[in-house]
């Protein structure tokens, strides 16, 4: 079921506009660096795994947020 709600420009504004804090965004970076040299132990590739989920996730919901407002992503 779809329906639809009214939400002001600056709050989908600023959702297409979020991003993974540097510390977050550092660690995975460092991750995918040990993955691609098959470096990761069991807990690290599942702290990976998680942060590339949640990584998806918010690329998802930035897409929707610029769709709504009609423009390309920034």
């Amino acid at each position: 079921m779809n329906s639809v709600i009214t939400a002001p420009t600056e709050w989908i504004e600023s959702v297409s506009n979020l991003r993974f804090p540097p510390k977050a965004d550092d660690r995975l970076q460092h991750l995918m660096e040990r993955n691609n040299e098959g470096l990761l132990t069991e807990g690290e590739r599942e702290e990976f795994e998680a942060l590339v989920e949640l990584s998806e996730t918010l690329s998802l919901v930035r897409a929707e947020a610029w769709q709504i407002l009609s423009r390309s992503p920034a």
